[in-house]
């Protein structure tokens, strides 16, 4: 819309990030999102991100008589990390690898509430191996939502693993409004493996910021 000035002003949107993998667990899709959410952030947008409830490794307490205690926490409920990302960890049942159990109805009101709660637009959920993902996709079309899906992964097609995550890729992706792949053969594979439409999957490259990988010259 106009400002005061005469200039058009870019419409901000509320984005949420879905993915059973984030912080504190550490990894390519976990950097990702963090990465994409900050940079949303900057530009003036609204972002959370909702991950399931996690076990946080041991902290190590020192004592006044130099022992060290390790305490075990757990990384639950609503937290807002540097940055002023907001993070939903929802107590959700990790079934193996940090992945829900997969139900398609048991997070449903939880995740609705989440969504009418921040007033989210666009749902953008990441890998096709998080259920959470996945369910959000399918819960953003019965909701009347936007949603985009990145696929960060290859996988095959010949075993019993990528043949079952393919067919529920068939399902879940029906109803995505767009498709973000990190190559272009990362797209090739998921237009197989999903059967999706060409014209809405489109190819993203991992970026690299070359000014946070200098190398030391006087370690030469």
């Amino acid at each position: 819309m106009p400002s005061s000035n005469g200039h058009i002003q870019p419409r901000r949107h509320r984005v949420a990030m879905v993915c059973d993998f984030f912080y504190p667990r550490l990894g390519g899709v976990e950097n990702h999102i963090w990465s994409l959410a900050h940079s949303l952030l900057r530009l003036g947008h609204k972002v959370i991100v909702i991950t399931h409830s996690y076990n946080c490794p041991d902290a190590e307490l020192p004592y006044d008589d130099g022992k060290v205690k390790r305490r075990k926490s757990r990384r639950s409920g609503v937290r807002y990390l540097p940055g002023g990302l907001k993070v939903y960890y929802c107590p959700f049942l990790p079934m193996t690898d940090e992945d829900c159990l997969p139900t398609f109805t048991v997070t449903f009101p939880l995740l609705r509430w989440i969504f009418i709660r921040e007033g989210i637009e666009i749902v953008h959920s990441h890998q096709a191996t998080s259920t959470l993902a996945n369910e959000a996709i399918t819960y953003a079309a019965e909701l009347g939502l936007a949603s985009v899906y990145t696929d960060h992964s290859l996988f095959g097609f010949d075993d019993i693993a990528s043949i079952i995550l393919n067919r529920v890729l068939k399902v879940t992706m029906s109803t995505v409004g767009s498709v973000i792949c990190v190559s272009h053969t990362c797209r090739d594979n998921f237009i197989l493996r999903a059967k999706m439409l060409p014209s809405i999957v489109h190819v993203i490259p991992n970026a690299v910021d070359p000014t946070k990988f200098t190398p030391d010259p006087s370690r030469r």
